[in-house]
């Protein structure tokens, strides 16, 4: 991952900064504990390996947590910018919330840069909408009820 990651552009929409080896370690090893000691959230990551590839191109990832009404599940994904505009975020998010769904999670929601329209693109392809909501400068997206869209 740390090839896909050394890509300045891909920090235009998401802030920071070129991750070094070490810190790339350290990442990878925090979220591979699998949540937070009190088990309100489950942290799930996925690696995207496209079918006939021998590299990594991305990830995929989810935070899962219970509401009072179901569960849901917060979502991210990123694709180095070589590897972009072939649809691999869509069929990676997509094959994520498939899995999700069938694990009892019914909300999905992303948090995405108003300046980001690739990143519209896939959410709109897996239901989600905008809400209107900001955080930290990003809109938070979030699905209807049920619905999915490939």
């Amino acid at each position: 991952m740390l090839a896909v990651l050394a890509d300045a552009a891909l920090y235009s929409f998401t802030g920071g900064e070129l991750p070094t080896l070490g810190q790339l370690q350290k990442r990878h090893a925090a979220q591979t504990v699998g949540g937070p000691a009190d088990g309100t959230q489950r942290w799930l990551n996925w690696i995207v390996e496209p079918r006939g590839a021998d590299a990594s191109v991305g990830f995929v990832q989810a935070t899962v947590h219970a509401l009072p009404d179901g569960m849901a599940a917060g979502r991210a994904w990123l694709i180095g910018c070589a590897n972009q505009g072939q649809g691999l975020a869509s069929e990676a998010t997509g094959t994520m919330m498939l899995y999700l769904r069938a694990q009892g999670v019914a909300t999905f929601a992303a948090f995405i840069h108003p300046d980001h329209e690739a990143s519209y693109a896939v959410a709109r392809r897996q239901g989600l909408r905008p809400t209107g909501q900001l955080h930290d400068g990003e809109i938070r997206w979030e699905s209807r009820r049920g619905h999915t869209r490939h």
